[in-house]
């Protein structure tokens, strides 16, 4: 029983912690999207996560080689938005453009990246809840065909 109980402890700790860091994430999101001038090409935060992705060019954001630049090109956020309608349904939009990648200071690196990966993790809860959702709703949909 005990283990069990120290289970259940760890695993509430740890939803809090992410709660937490999630809540934490939410509020630089939402600076560094006025700061790094994003918010001139989506006016209302919240419609950022109506992107089906969001990507960097110019910097790496792969685990082996975290934030290194790629020399020549341009340091550039881009959304992605996915539009079933059209011909070609993946559109990328330039959400902000801070020209060559050499050029920027680290404080505006650091930033874009912490933007990037934090837009990440926050759109990764919101997947997480809308599933949650549709599960929920599959649910209720067998127990009316199952009177």
């Amino acid at each position: 029983m005990s283990s069990a109980l120290d289970r259940l402890k760890n695993l509430t700790a740890q939803i809090s912690s992410y709660e937490l860091e999630r809540k934490k994430n939410l509020k630089e999101l939402e600076q560094l999207y006025q700061q790094l001038g994003i918010d001139k090409k989506v006016a209302v935060f919240d419609d950022l996560f109506a992107f089906k992705a969001i990507n960097l060019s110019g910097i790496s954001l792969s685990d082996e080689d975290l934030g290194a630049i790629k020399e020549g090109k341009y340091a550039q956020v881009i959304g992605i938005v996915y539009d079933k309608e059209a011909k070609v349904k993946n559109k990328n939009i330039s959400l902000a453009y801070y020209g060559r990648v050499e050029k920027l200071s680290p404080e505006q690196k650091k930033g874009i990246i912490t933007f990037v990966l934090g837009w990440r993790f926050e759109k990764s809860f919101r997947t997480l809840e809308h599933y949650h959702d549709l599960m929920g709703q599959l649910k209720a949909l067998n127990d009316e065909e199952a009177c």
